[in-house]
């Protein structure tokens, strides 16, 4: 039986040992931190349960597959509930819209505003859902470790096709007049955290399949998704180590060996690395020879996505004018939604609410509501902003006066009962994320499928990495997605 050590308990370090496990694998899943989930983690707080980074469940089918794959019902696992309310928007003028996972719905409250509009938004996300497609059948769904993959008739027949060149705000502006759904589809498009007035259409694909597949909550919260995964794990066979600090991948000719960690030496077969990616090049392979070229002077030059700051509250009292996914579109959007990728903080930002006790009371004990609100803000490749307590609060105090002014909300400051952050240096001390980059290698044109970090090492036999800087990108879904690709790919060798 081949053993495999995998580095790291996040969503695709679980996801590829699930599956190698159901193909007669020895696994072990090797977790520095005491829990497992990587970033997909949680806060606790006297009874109240905070997810600490992604909420946002699309695509619910890939979720549910990983289940499928093991002959599992995931009903068994898991409590997945269709939310009525997609995204509650807020503006700064004082008004808000509603959008909704039925079409149907969304289509009704659009024609209110203008027929044209719904007629408008219906071939918006039409078109960008063919991009998604095109995207998922011919690039995302395919390895893409050989050049051949995208230099062939086919695949540049459909690359022209999704003709992603013009930016994601050129592409919307074709489609969308109205500036407060225009900015509510582009603030969706910067989710894998690029800008959105730069990169690529492709983006638009966001938005459309929130709104094709419409979005989903899992009861407790998104680390009840990596607690069934645990579970499905363990039942699986598979081992899990905590505390283990690795730091050395073990090469001897070009053939994996095994780790070395503060727990000593791990030897196996196989390797599959889901640390970050560029943090995992520079400091667990020591010889230039074994890094597929990424040596430190490519790595600096990689680009890369933004950062984010992330307030956890806890509050006495229930608000009746939130859903569980809100949006708040700041002033001068432009300005402060591309702050972040030229280093700048924004003077007025627009943020994702995110308060899951609208539909869970499992979650809070202590609060009556529970609110994470998430700010994109520059990785720490910018060396100028320093993230000190002054800095924190400067940024809070602007998010709370903004929340304030909405209807219903004015008392907000003073019924805050708990309150943390979590900053770009925690996400790089506490997750190794290189940069303090929240989503990664930023997904460029350049910088997508074959030449994006690949997912099994040109110049090592039997090493794999997985997560969000390797193909095919970051986010939940497209990692577990990728976990299908490594492990199709250490069957077959």
């Amino acid at each position: 039986m081949k053993e495999v050590i995998v580095i790291g308990s996040g969503i695709g370090g679980l996801t590829t040992g699930i599956r190698l496990l159901k193909n007669g694998y020895k696994v072990t899943i090797l977790e520095k931190e005491n829990t497992v989930g990587g970033k997909i983690n949680q806060l606790k707080n006297d009874g109240d349960v905070f997810d600490l980074t992604a909420t946002i469940l699309m695509t619910p089918q890939n979720y549910i597959e990983i289940f499928k794959y093991v002959n599992k019902d995931y009903s068994k696992y898991i409590d997945l509930v269709k939310l009525d309310t997609m995204y509650k928007v807020f503006y700064n003028d004082k008004t808000d819209y509603e959008f909704y996972s039925d079409i149907s719905k969304t289509i009704q409250f659009l024609e209110s505003i203008d027929c044209d509009l719904s007629t408008n938004y219906l071939k918006y996300i039409s078109k960008s859902y063919d991009k998604y497609v095109i995207s998922n059948e011919k690039f995302l769904s395919k390895p893409m470790k050989d050049l051949n993959e995208i230099l062939n008739l086919d695949s540049i027949k459909y690359a022209i096709k999704s003709n992603p060149i013009s930016s994601s705000y050129n592409y919307t502006c074709k489609y969308i007049k109205n500036s407060k759904v225009r900015d509510f589809l582009l603030f969706q498009s910067m989710y894998i955290g690029v800008d959105p007035y730069k990169n690529s259409n492709l983006y638009t694909l966001i938005p459309a399949i929130s709104q094709i597949y419409g979005l989903w909550y899992i009861r407790g919260g998104m680390y009840a998704y990596i607690r069934a995964l645990e579970k499905l794990f363990y039942e699986m066979g598979g081992e899990i180590e905590k505390n283990v600090n690795v730091d050395e991948i073990i090469i001897d000719e070009g053939n994996i060996k095994g780790i070395n960690s503060n727990q000593g030496k791990y030897m196996a077969d196989i390797v599959v690395c889901n640390a970050d990616f560029p943090y995992a090049i520079k400091n667990l392979i020591k010889e230039d020879m074994y890094k597929d070229k990424y040596n430190d002077k490519r790595i600096n030059k990689l680009k890369l996505s933004c950062s984010t700051l992330i307030i956890y509250l806890g509050l006495n009292k229930k608000y009746k004018n939130l859903k569980v996914n809100n949006i708040y579109i700041g002033e001068n959007f432009r300005e402060n939604i591309q702050a972040p990728f030229k280093g700048n903080l924004p003077q007025n930002p627009s943020f994702y609410m995110y308060c899951p006790s609208k539909i869970d009371n499992s979650i809070c004990k202590t609060s009556k509501e529970i609110l994470n609100i998430m700010i994109r803000v520059p990785n720490l490749s910018y060396e100028n902003i320093e993230w000190n307590e002054n800095l924190i609060k400067n940024i809070r105090n602007k998010v709370l006066n903004s929340i304030t002014k909405i209807n219903g909300m004015e008392d907000l400051e003073k019924n805050i009962i708990y309150e943390k952050y979590l900053t770009p240096k925690d996400i790089e001390t506490n997750f190794n994320a290189y940069k303090g980059c929240a989503f990664g290698v930023a997904h460029n044109l350049s910088q997508i499928g074959y030449f994006r970090p690949h997912i099994k090492s040109k110049s090592v036999r039997n090493l794999y990495f997985i997560g969000s800087s390797t193909h095919p990108g970051n986010g939940v879904s497209v990692i577990i997605s990728g976990s299908k690709l490594v492990a199709d790919e250490i069957i077959k060798n």
